[in-house]
């Protein structure tokens, strides 16, 4: 069975609301699905809250093979499985010192000192190694001569 990680549409007119579910790619778009793993609410203003996602099931989908649709790509690779929009969010509020979001206490991040960003120093560079050379005995292969023909 090909599985697919796509949203169903719940809400009213002009008031759309999606699940983000687990489902089988031949069921109708407000079908019968495997498993519901998240919302989607792009009615809502502040956009952290427009999605949630139990992570890991979505990480447990996508490893079984389960392809995402586009929309829900991006949402996941915004908000996913490691929760980078999370993560980018919660080191934003530690360095202007607001509290700690849920995600932050699940994790046990403390918050982040201000640093300076460290200053990368140039390593050497290795030597390449020359091309490759005929071993003793073998000669070097010559290219074929090209014939030109007269222009007519």
């Amino acid at each position: 069975m090909a599985v697919r990680i796509r949203m169903k549409k719940m809400g009213r007119t002009h008031r759309p609301f999606f699940r983000i579910c687990a489902a089988d790619s031949r069921s109708p778009r407000d079908g019968r699905v495997i498993e519901e793993l998240g919302t989607y609410d792009p009615m809502v203003a502040d956009n952290d809250a427009q999605v949630s996602l139990d992570r890991e099931r979505v990480a447990y989908w996508l490893s079984v093979g389960a392809q995402p649709s586009e929309k829900v790509a991006i949402l996941i690779n915004k908000y996913g499985p490691e929760g980078t929009r999370v993560k980018e969010n919660d080191e934003a509020r530690s360095k202007f010192g607001q509290p700690k979001t849920p995600a932050m206490v699940a994790a046990g991040a403390a918050p982040a000192p201000a640093a300076k960003p460290a200053v990368k120093k140039e390593e050497p560079k290795a030597e390449e190694p020359a091309a490759e050379e005929p071993a003793e005995g073998e000669s070097p292969k010559p290219e074929a001569p090209v014939e030109e023909k007269p222009a007519e």
